[in-house]
């Protein structure tokens, strides 16, 4: 079992009826029975990606982040809808990769498995993620390992992966996480990625709120990102999901954040862009039909991601699946109407 996880631990204060005694002389016990109660805890372990309170005991395995191909050239994107939380990043060339995140399931194909950047290390660090990628770049492993994280790569030979035959290298790789998670050492997840409204709670009321049914966050001039939402959940217009594997978010984020030269270029010659998941900045929270414009903030890289709204007051992300768009504040814009 994973140790020291007291971010998962919610107390639940219940009234408990105690028995007591007289202390000693003529005392009597109080007629009040409001007098006789005191208070104990029941806990409840929810999902550090989701707050989702666990049907049962929580999973043994750790978090892993999978680095998944966002291109034609890649199509189709297997198991994403299975993840706990997606993360959309910039990659060369102007176009984005998704880190799917999961812990409560492991699916046993996903794909199709593509490079490490350093971004991911930002991305991953919150939970104490694996990630999973089919190799990667010596700065980029700099970046995962300075951040006291472990990676999987085919590269290093890890278990699981496995060659999508209709496919053509290197769009056609695939991982079977069950398989991986066997030989996984199990870690300590650190914190929640959220701050997340506590389950049974209602949704504080956030200023600025608006209506919306659709957005547009644009990475770059060669790649933009659409959604819609309906029946209570967000998904891609524009994806490259299977059929019928679209992931269906409850939640909306983007993140506007810095972004620097990488320090290398990949095969085509184009220089490699790392975005800097720290600090703080503008975003946007969407949740369920109402997007609130936020500051974010995430002190370290290992942070749990928080959000303010424009008075100043906290913004929590509801018990649910969430998608966050990762977008330079140089370059990326987003609209939701």
């Amino acid at each position: 079992m994973l140790s020291g996880m007291k971010f998962r631990l919610i107390a639940v204060v219940t009234s408990l009826a105690l028995v007591t005694a007289a202390c000693g002389g003529d005392d009597k016990p109080s007629d009040d029975k409001d007098s006789t109660k005191g208070e104990s805890q029941t806990i409840v372990q929810v999902s550090p990606l989701t707050g989702l309170e666990f049907g049962g005991t929580p999973p043994a395995n750790p978090v892993f982040v999978v680095k998944v191909e966002n291109s034609k050239s890649g199509a189709p994107q297997y198991g994403v809808n299975q993840a706990d939380l997606v993360v959309e990043e910039m990659v060369e060339g102007g176009i984005t990769r998704l880190a799917a995140l999961y812990h409560t399931t492991l699916p046993t194909k996903i794909g199709h498995v593509r490079s490490l950047r350093g971004t991911d290390a930002g991305i991953a660090a919150p939970v104490g993620a694996h990630v999973v990628a089919s190799g990667g770049a010596g700065p980029a492993y700099e970046a995962v390992g300075a951040a006291g994280l472990t990676s999987y790569t085919e590269d290093n030979n890890a278990p699981g992966f496995s060659t999508d035959s209709a496919k053509k290298r290197p769009y056609n790789r695939l991982i079977d996480l069950a398989s991986l998670a066997s030989q996984a050492a199990a870690t300590e997840i650190p914190g929640p990625y959220f701050q997340f409204t506590p389950v049974g709670e209602e949704q504080p009321a956030s200023a600025g709120a608006r209506p919306v049914t659709s957005g547009s966050v644009v990475f770059s001039r060669s790649h933009t990102t659409t959604f819609g939402f309906a029946d209570g959940g967000w998904t891609r217009t524009n994806g490259f999901a299977a059929p019928g594997e679209e992931f269906v978010a409850n939640n909306l984020v983007v993140v506007f954040a810095a972004e620097r030269d990488a320090g290398y270029r990949d095969p085509a010659g184009n220089a490699v862009p790392e975005t800097i998941f720290q600090g703080s900045g503008a975003g946007i929270v969407v949740i369920g039909g109402q997007a609130i414009d936020v500051t974010w903030s995430k002190e370290s890289l290992g942070s749990t991601l928080t959000f303010t709204d424009s008075a100043g007051n906290p913004v929590t992300i509801p018990a649910g699946k969430t998608w966050i768009e990762l977008v330079s504040q140089d370059r990326g814009s987003a609209t939701f109407q």
